[in-house]
């Protein structure tokens, strides 16, 4: 089967695509749709409302079985009312730099002792056809939890600026020193989980 993955990232794609391997499952991305995309506005209130914003949009633009993700950090530290949840580089209404946000996220470790525990929920959104929703945004498709620290490692990537202050929890070794960084595996089982599930009960 075909379905349509509402993502312009080639990154994000063919991660999608190693995923969904197993299933059968042909996946393709905006960019191959090579036509105009709809203007979305990603007003949602959570990773699974804005997920499914957009996949209807993209449903109701080109008529094929299409899937959106979406995701939001979320500390185990922190009330409900404190999360960043979707605005992870939005702080009381200012868009913050990757600079500004190493600085932030470094202070909200320190008023918690200097550590925090976090991890990224993700959701996602498939519509298979008009009758035929389904969605998920359960722990199995979230990231393995991490700890984001006051000091932040000297090696920064550029729109990436959390993986300076993240550490792992199992070697408590910040990710850039960890011979293998693979924090996907996880979401994938539970991504491949949630569509072999859809296709078993059709």
């Amino acid at each position: 089967m075909k379905i349509l993955y509402g993502t312009t990232n080639k990154g994000k794609l063919q991660a999608m695509e190693k995923s969904v391997k197993p299933l059968n499952i042909e996946l393709i991305g905006l960019n191959d749709l090579k036509c105009e995309l709809p203007f979305i506005n990603e007003n949602g209130k959570t990773p699974l409302e804005n997920a499914e914003i957009k996949a209807r949009a993209y449903y109701e633009a080109f008529h094929m079985p299409v899937f959106s993700c979406d995701s939001g950090l979320y500390f185990d530290e922190l009330e409900e009312d404190e999360q960043p949840g979707i605005h992870v580089r939005r702080v009381n209404g200012k868009e913050l730099s990757d600079d500004e946000m190493i600085e932030h996220y470094a202070s909200l470790a320190k008023q918690h002792g200097g550590k925090i525990t976090g991890r990224y929920r993700n959701a996602i959104y498939f519509i298979l056809n008009v009758n035929h929703h389904y969605s998920s945004m359960d722990m199995s498709i979230a990231t393995e939890p991490f700890i984001l620290v006051t000091k932040p490692h000297s090696k920064r990537v550029e729109g990436f600026p959390l993986d300076s202050l993240s550490i792992d929890i199992k070697t408590g070794k910040y990710y850039y020193d960890l011979e293998v960084k693979d924090v996907s595996t996880s979401v994938d089982d539970g991504i491949r989980k949630f569509f072999a599930e859809i296709f078993e009960k059709r």
